[in-house]
């Protein structure tokens, strides 16, 4: 979807490329549930316990994202050398961007979801408080939709159509992370549901999915909201208590571990990738799209997991040996 949305090309006339890559966007969504889940999954009982170390906690989650996303920032300000690249690299390294009251960072502009889900681990124990019985819950559900619903229609229309709400904005995409706290608490009795009837959740997701297109109506304001809830938390449900091969095999858990190096890199391979002028060989634009997008992915995946598992583990023993 990056790809095909950044070759400047006219794709009208064509569903594949004109509807559906767009909306595989969505799926950032799914990201925000499923990271609200797995959070729950590690710390949720430990914080209602009060057994969350807050140093250890943030250090792991800046261990976990800061060095890749720093060696992206630096390649990215280098190739861009100017004064605005570094002050939104200086914002991006500090992975606090997104308390911007309106970021608009280019530098690794995929890395905007980074800025959103460290918004939510700084809220993690408020979280938890929110989320802290199953009927606290749905109110907290409810009262996020109408706050959704309000900034949508108030707080950032009219007078304020200088500012944006949309997924970048903690309060916008709040419903989608307590949808994976509630998934989380009803876990149990939805893995079993899931493992019974996972054909049917499966088809409902597909059903829910088709209707983007069918009616796209549905799915605007306050509705993208609460269909991207819907949609995504059918298929974490159906995840959670199947294991088809499609989901659990050799090449997803290889793609899985570097899924995030994948997703922050792959942008900046696009621009190197750019640098080879295909267009100058290639005339069809079809074609010109798959064999960029191929080279893109490939150009990502390896550069993932040579930076992940080679360079950093290498540099590391290195200052390792010298401390």
């Amino acid at each position: 979807m990056h790809v095909e949305s950044n070759m400047n090309y006219d794709w009208s006339g064509n569903f594949i490329t004109k509807s559906l890559i767009p909306i595989f966007t969505d799926f950032v969504y799914l990201f925000m549930i499923i990271s609200a889940f797995g959070m729950c999954c590690g710390y949720y009982d430990k914080t209602k316990q009060g057994k969350l170390v807050p140093n250890t906690f943030y250090c792991k989650r800046y261990n976990r994202l800061l060095p890749f996303f720093a060696l992206l920032v630096a390649i990215n300000v280098i190739m861009d050398h100017n004064l605005s690249a570094v002050y939104e690299g200086f914002a991006d390294l500090t992975l606090c961007f997104n308390l911007l009251p309106n970021p608009d960072i280019k530098v690794i502009g995929v890395g905007w979801f980074l800025g959103l889900v460290f918004v939510f681990y700084m809220l993690f124990p408020f979280f938890v408080f929110l989320l802290d019985n199953k009927r606290r819950a749905w109110m907290t559900m409810i009262v996020s939709l109408a706050l959704c619903f309000s900034c949508i229609n108030y707080f950032f229309a009219g007078d304020f159509v200088n500012f944006n709400v949309g997924r970048e904005n903690i309060l916008y995409s709040a419903p989608l992370f307590i949808t994976g706290g509630i998934v989380y608490l009803y876990k149990d009795k939805l893995k079993q549901l899931s493992s019974r009837y996972g054909v049917g959740f499966l088809l409902v997701f597909l059903l829910l999915f088709a209707l983007q297109f069918v009616t796209p109506g549905l799915f605007e304001n306050i509705g993208k909201v609460i269909g991207m809830c819907l949609i995504y938390g059918v298929i974490l449900i159906y995840a959670i208590g199947n294991e088809p091969k499609f989901l659990a095999n050799k090449v997803t858990k290889y793609l899985g571990d570097i899924s995030l190096e994948i997703y922050l890199c792959h942008m900046v391979m696009f621009r190197g990738v750019s640098l080879l002028h295909l267009e100058t060989v290639i005339a069809d634009k079809y074609l010109l799209y798959a064999v960029t997008m191929v080279l893109v992915l490939a150009a990502a995946v390896v550069f993932s997991r040579l930076v992940k598992y080679v360079v950093f583990p290498r540099l590391s023993g290195l200052f390792l040996k010298k401390a």
